[in-house]
């Protein structure tokens, strides 16, 4: 059984002054004469809800109206309260919820006010005032009003709707006080530090949004005051606060300083502010360390997908190393231009005509036609092409990934019926070959790790496993043709000198304009990049990768 407290309307042991000319009340006076508001016992029965008036009520009536409804209230008369509104039943049962639902000890109202014609409810007045409530946990304050309307016939009411008890509290709402429950905060979307915040980070906002929304948090502390929540008892909206909690955090893979080095790699200014997207992994297990990209064009980094241009190469050297037993020292003849089923296949230019190059030459200065003439060669028998699909898929572990947390990423695609041109030109990354900056990180790490781990952004999240790892022969193969890239081939004028790198570029032709791509490991990280409209991979990729591998 609860016990009563004793409450009431502020200075009542004097007299509450009210705002606008009107004068003042004496509580007590109002209290002694048994009447309601309108000085009949009768009056707020008589409201006719049918017969509404047009016409608001005037100041002087409508502050007396809901004086004396609020002096019933505080008082918890709240059957007699309710009798000053046009809904009493409904407003006997809120007004008791509000008191039980806030364990209150304590209710006052000061400064009652006419506001004049209120703008949300038709014909009548608005009544301003201001709520002391002492509630678990401490005192709560906050501006309110009801408005006051009457009927045809005189009489005057309070219109009842939850907003009585709350400004803009609705119908399927009711507040709590004390410990603040669940969703009333909103958890922590963190790096890998558990502590800095990747809303912080504007290629991430979106992305910490989408965790937050489905991961789980863990850990932090609740702390009190008072929320709206809805019929479920789930926080909609926190309304003060008492003590403050710890939020609870969702812990990414994400390297805080990798992140914020990626964030300017995609602006730097060799890029001549052309769209750019980059995924850094760790290469052993597969954490997404940095994602960042710049442009309007969406998230390139996860979902940038392009032909990938000459960074298949690593694909199609380890397809030909798997499936038919080549090395880097096998015969990969480069000429100025090949036909291949009807389609003429060039260099981009600079690379000079070498009838005596090998596999691992043809890699280091990035050969069209020699990886199309073995491609083609041998990986395409009878008009099946399958080949590089099935290496991309069986080794490097191409398929439908989830990175954790709902962020949603676009898959490669290295189609397994190749037709026509693309028979030959999904060799060099082109025709309807696509691929996007994590795959292509992925691809890296892959050749580095000796193994794939498929890349996530979420710690214990599922990864996908490769159906056949890759070999001891042919990932060594792949790093011994990538460090030269590195150190004498195509990525040289951006990564030579660098310690423990191996590289592939890609300069891919989309439309009127080329994009540039370059995939690269060191001893910590694999990384790719994308950059969209760059005349080539080591000229516009390059330095995106470049400030990646040192962390600067």
């Amino acid at each position: 059984m609860k016990r009563a407290v004793k409450i009431g309307i502020a200075g009542t042991s004097t007299a509450l002054l009210v705002l606008g000319g009107i004068g003042a009340y004496n509580v007590v006076q109002a209290m002694s004469s048994g009447t309601t508001g309108n000085g009949d016992p009768e009056a707020a029965q008589s409201f006719d809800p049918a017969a509404v008036s047009t016409q608001p009520p005037s100041d002087t009536k409508a502050v007396k109206l809901a004086r004396a409804f609020l002096e019933s209230w505080s008082t918890q008369h709240f059957d007699k309260a309710a009798n000053d509104t046009d809904s009493s039943g409904t407003a006997a049962t809120a007004l008791r919820g509000y008191r039980d639902d806030l364990h209150l000890k304590s209710l006052a109202f000061t400064g009652l006010t006419s506001a004049g014609p209120s703008t949300v409810t038709a014909g009548a007045t608005k009544i301003a005032f201001n709520v002391t409530a002492r509630v678990a946990g401490g005192t709560w304050t906050y501006p309110s009003a009801v408005a006051v309307r009457q009927s045809t016939n005189g009489r005057l009411a309070v219109h009842w709707n939850k907003s009585v008890l709350y400004p803009g509290l609705t119908d399927d709402q009711s507040l709590t006080a004390g410990k603040l429950p669940d969703g009333a905060s909103t958890a922590k979307v963190v790096a890998s530090d558990g502590k800095t915040d990747l809303a912080t980070f504007s290629s991430l906002h979106d992305i910490a949004a989408t965790i937050r929304k489905n991961g789980t948090p863990v850990g932090g502390s609740t702390g009190t005051g008072v929320a709206a929540v809805d019929a479920d008892g789930a926080g909609v909206k926190v309304l003060k606060v008492f003590t403050k909690g710890k939020p609870p955090v969702i812990k990414t893979t994400i390297d805080a300083h990798l992140q914020a080095v990626a964030e300017n790699a995609v602006i730097d200014t060799h890029l001549q502010s052309k769209p750019a997207g980059t995924v850094a992994l760790d290469w052993r297990t597969g954490h997404i360390l940095a994602l960042a990209h710049s442009g309007a064009d969406g998230d390139i980094a996860v979902n940038g997908i392009k032909s990938p241009g000459s960074t298949m190469k690593i694909i199609t050297s380890a397809a030909l190393f798997d499936r038919v037993g080549l090395t880097p020292n096998s015969p990969a003849p480069c000429t100025d231009s090949l036909t291949a089923n009807s389609q003429l296949f060039h260099n981009d230019s600079g690379v000079q005509p070498n009838a005596a190059s090998t596999v691992a030459h043809a890699f280091t200065v990035s050969c069209n036609t020699a990886f199309i003439k073995d491609g083609f060669h041998y990986l395409v028998h009878d008009g099946n092409a399958s080949a590089l699909h099935d290496e991309a898929v069986n080794v490097f572990g191409m398929g439908n990934w989830s990175i954790g947390g709902g962020v949603a990423t676009t898959d490669p695609s290295i189609p397994v019926d190749a037709q026509g041109g693309d028979q030959a030109a999904q060799f060099i990354g082109q025709g309807r070959v696509t691929a996007t900056p994590l795959f292509m990180a992925s691809v890296a790490a892959t050749v580095r790790n000796v193994g794939f781990e498929q890349p996530i952004i979420l710690p214990g999240q599922h990864q996908h496993t490769a159906p056949t790892p890759i070999s001891t022969r042919t990932a060594g193969y792949l790093q011994s043709m990538m460090r030269s890239v590195a150190t004498s081939g195509t990525a040289a004028p951006r990564l030579g000198g660098l310690a423990g790198v191996g590289a592939k570029t890609g300069t891919a032709e989309e439309g009127d304009h080329t994009n540039g791509w370059l995939t690269a490991y060191n001893s910590r990280v694999a990384v790719a990049a994308l950059v969209e409209g760059g005349s080539s991979g080591v000229d516009s990729a390059g330095y995106v990768v470049r400030h990646l591998l040192t962390g600067s």
